[in-house]
């Protein structure tokens, strides 16, 4: 895991951590979202796969520099997830980089965005 119990990150550069809170699973990217953080995009993966159906999903992207197609994909999956399985997933502060990317292949809009504590933006 990437995060410790605060929430707080333990190294630095980019990556994917899934961990369960009051809230739900809370799902958060960092940093370069792309290829190379395959690996950590599997584990989340299987974590949300066996996590119980209905318990809301958050994908906590305020970080996130840079996303390519990997990373779209994964946020896709995550969401695509949700609606087979009847959870509720919602982006929670996403970064410029990543609405711009999610805006240019034409899916801005689909996923819920949640903008700080208040509700959907």
């Amino acid at each position: 895991m990437d995060l410790d119990e605060t929430d707080q990150r333990t190294g630095t550069g980019s990556g994917i951590s899934c961990r369960s809170t009051a809230e739900g699973t809370v799902v958060t990217l960092w940093g370069e979202v792309d290829a190379a953080l395959r690996e950590a995009a599997s584990e989340a993966m299987a974590v949300l796969a066996t996590h119980s159906p209905g318990v809301p999903v958050v994908i906590a992207a305020k970080d996130v520099t840079f996303i390519d197609s990997s990373g779209v994909a994964f946020i896709l999956q995550v969401y695509v997830l949700g609606q087979e399985t009847g959870t509720q997933v919602s982006l929670r502060d996403p970064s410029d980089a990543v609405t711009e990317v999610l805006d240019m292949v034409g899916i801005g809009g689909r996923i819920p965005v949640v903008r700080g504590a208040g509700g959907p933006a």
